[in-house]
């Protein structure tokens, strides 16, 4: 009997110690591909409210500078809030890899807070184009450090514009994806300026590596298109055919979560590698978007030839199919590495490589108790070991899901309970 009471006491320690959740989790997708494409169906996710009163702003953070024509649309950033009658907290989120304020997890998070009774302020990813334009320093896009420094700017101007009119109790931030990587960055960089003091981080579904991860997305474009990556455009066009096939045979269905539900039960995949694909093309459009401005903006001679001034009416059809076709992989070599290396002979690739991961703050990351994770065993953005070396972090500050892809899970109700719980329990270190 001693002895089974022993083996059940040192199961019991080891199920606390794993950072993983060991209770029955009913996410309706085990498939990890599947779980990324589709994310949450309305019919599994949270009650949140339909209607928020979500306000829309803008905020000029380069008065002086001056915009290509062909960009003139993102020289304002813009940005959202929400805003509770009396004291509460305020929380700022930040959107993942090429995502705006207002993209679907955004508005699942940004629900979700405010109905918990928070103050909520979203904000678009800095490798989104509006942020490049209007909020970027560099222009260059893709360093944790400066990006986060970037969104640490922007925080402070909103809040300046904002704070008479917010009675705040306390800060908090959180980010999904990348947004996640950003917000321990910032977190770093407030305990040295002060401003905002967070309470409380939570990363859903970070990146251990930005390189890495946005690598393991090229390959998944590069090794399922028929043809290889030179047939980009072609498969993307044969892609937005079979979507409008399904488009029509649905029931008003709108092009979000909903309708790529639509999709997978229509035409039901029979292989990880065409759904993969899809991954890949979503991902490939952020980051065609992402070098194209970046290019423009610098002037940098990448992709648009130097000297060349696109004008508000011209066309940038020809250099987004190039830039299609261009890997992550490409512009951190063509684009990204040159720009630091003109600032910093002594820069190399490898010292890029490693400012783009949390192990470049992992003391810190270790020892704060301010933060949280949330994340899933099958992550697809993880190498193996990836999501062993989170659990290791962040030890029992962390919730790791036993399936829900990247970022699939987080309109579940699991899920969003979690995140809000992080917030709502004693802040107390």
């Amino acid at each position: 009997m001693k002895q089974f009471e022993w083996i059940l006491g040192a199961c019991a320690c080891l199920l606390m110690l794993s950072g993983s959740l060991v209770y029955a989790y009913d996410y309706p997708f085990a498939n990890p591909y599947v779980a990324t494409v589709i994310n949450t169906p309305e019919e599994f996710s949270y009650d949140l409210p339909k209607e928020v009163p979500l306000k829309v702003d803008t905020i000029k953070m380069f008065p002086d500078r001056e915009v290509p024509g062909i960009l003139w649309n993102f020289d304002e950033l813009r940005y959202s809030y929400l805003r509770q009658k009396g004291p509460a907290p305020l929380i700022f989120l930040i959107a993942g890899t090429g995502a705006s304020f207002n993209s679907a997890k955004m508005q699942v998070m940004q629900k979700s807070f405010y109905q918990a009774g928070y103050h909520v302020i979203c904000l678009s990813s800095p490798t989104h184009p509006n942020f490049i334009v209007a909020a970027s320093t560099s222009g260059v896009p893709g360093h944790l450090a400066e990006d986060s420094a970037d969104l640490y700017r922007v925080m402070q101007a909103i809040w300046q514009k904002h704070q008479k009119k917010m009675e705040v109790t306390e800060f908090f931030l959180s980010g999904y994806s990348l947004g996640a990587a950003e917000s321990a960055f910032i977190a770093k960089l407030d305990e040295q300026e002060m401003v905002f003091n967070f309470s409380k981080v939570l990363l859903i579904n970070p990146p251990v590596s930005l390189y890495n991860s946005v690598v393991i997305l090229d390959e998944m474009l590069e090794d399922n298109i028929p043809g290889g990556v030179d047939n980009f455009n072609a498969f993307y066009q044969s892609l937005i055919k079979g979507l409008t096939e399904v488009y029509v045979h649905g029931d008003n269905v709108e092009f979000n979560d909903q309708f790529l539900y639509q999709v997978y039960k229509y035409r039901k995949p029979k292989s990880n590698e065409k759904i993969a694909a899809l991954i890949g093309v979503d991902f490939r459009i952020s980051s065609r978007n992402m070098v194209f401005v970046s290019d423009v903006l610098t002037q940098a001679g990448y992709v648009v030839p130097k000297g060349l001034d696109l004008g508000r009416h011209d066309s940038a059809t020809d250099y987004l199919k190039v830039t299609s076709r261009l890997s992550f992989v490409d512009y951190f070599e063509g684009l990204f590495l040159p720009h630091f290396q003109a600032k910093d002979p002594q820069v190399t690739e490898q010292n890029l490589r490693q400012q783009m991961s949390l192990r470049y703050i992992d003391d810190y990351l270790r020892t704060s108790q301010k933060f949280g994770l949330i994340h899933n065993e099958d992550d697809i953005i993880l190498l193996p070991g990836e999501i062993d070396y989170l659990r290791d972090l962040f030890g029992s500050r962390a919730k790791i899901f036993p399936h829900g892809g990247h970022c699939g899970n987080m309109a579940y109700p699991d899920n969003v309970k979690a995140m809000v719980d992080f917030f709502k329990a004693s802040n107390k270190n």
